[in-house]
């Protein structure tokens, strides 16, 4: 267990990533593929990736540098993710590229004790800008080949779990926001205990909490093993399996034209949505959004509800039979 102990201006300063951050997901990628977690979730992606490897000799092998790094349990180097800035994968790589060589080699130690280092990788024996440049250069081709091409649905789920947590917040203050992390973690004033694979203590200090959503991140959350660096904590988003979006998007096209599909496949790819999230996610007018939905819900395929000042809309289960291709309600 980790537990993480608030005081008065810690419980001032939660904050919730926007975005998701693309280095932490590409370190929790990386343990998927590894220890081939999620079947349901990740089997697609896993087939996927495999096949598109087999075809990238460059992308293989960057994947296997990295994977040096990033072992499947303990022990992740801290400078492998950055602090978050919301200015993408580019940003996230000059970070890596920026570690202070006593890190550097400090982290690496660390690594070394239970994982075998490369000799190109070990900043012991390298200055530490060539050690840097190798690792964001593996870094961005293994982001290319495995997150880039499910970027779009990876972006989805983290914004319908910001939307869930945020209302949250607004509605009952940092306290509902973090008793809402359950089954996770658990809020017991002053502490936060989180669900860890070792038992672990982080003050917090008055430095708050960033609150990271990840796609890739699997069934308990993970947060830097420095306590001294600026505390995050990354948690694992509810996700439909990524096949489902993408091989229903393309029938869809065909069956209602592309914008009224976008529109279905953004609705069922949450668990409700707003005209508002709509029109931002797709860049749409508010009143074409709105026209669309109505048209999907006269057609059976979205129902609307009112929440508070809100109306919520929901996919239906023709709309999920439609989209996962099983064709049993069409039938």
């Amino acid at each position: 267990m980790l537990r993480i102990h608030f005081d008065w201006s810690d419980l001032q300063n939660v904050r919730i990533a926007q975005q998701p951050d693309p280095l932490w997901e590409l370190m929790c990628a990386i343990c998927r593929w590894q220890t081939r977690q999620g079947p349901l979730s990740f089997g697609h992606w896993r087939r996927e990736t495999t096949q598109r490897l087999a075809q990238d000799v460059r992308a293989a092998r960057a994947l296997r540098t990295l994977r040096t790094f990033v072992p499947a349990t303990g022990y992740i180097p801290d400078f492998l993710t950055p602090p978050l800035t919301g200015e993408g994968l580019e940003a996230g790589l000059e970070s890596v590229r920026a570690t202070p060589r006593d890190r550097l080699v400090t982290e690496l130690t660390r690594l070394a004790v239970s994982t075998p280092l490369p000799r190109r990788a070990r900043g012991l024996y390298e200055p530490a800008f060539g050690s840097l440049m190798l690792i964001a250069d593996v870094m961005r081709h293994s982001f290319r080949s495995l997150l880039e091409p499910y970027w779009e649905q990876v972006r989805s789920a983290v914004s319908d779990d910001v939307s869930l947590r945020t209302r949250a917040l607004l509605d009952g203050g940092t306290a509902a926001l973090l008793d809402g992390l359950r089954p996770f973690a658990r809020w017991n004033p002053p502490y936060l205990d989180v669900d860890y694979p070792v038992e672990r203590e982080l003050r917090l200090e008055g430095r708050g909490l960033v609150l990271v959503p990840s796609y890739f991140c699997w069934r308990r959350p993970t947060a830097l093993a420095d306590p001294g660096l600026d505390p995050v904590l990354v948690y694992p988003v509810t996700k439909q399996p990524i096949e489902i979006l993408r091989t229903g998007g393309e029938r869809l096209d065909r069956l209602l034209g592309r914008t009224r599909s976008a529109v279905l496949a953004d609705v069922a790819g949450h668990r409700s949505r707003t005209t508002g999230e709509v029109a931002r996610r797709l860049r749409l007018a508010p009143a074409s959004a709105s026209y669309q939905i109505g048209v999907l819900r006269e057609a059976g395929l979205i129902v609307s509800h009112r929440d508070g000042k809100h109306v919520e809309h929901s996919a239906t289960a023709l709309a999920h039979n439609l989209l996962s291709g099983t064709g049993a309600t069409i039938r």
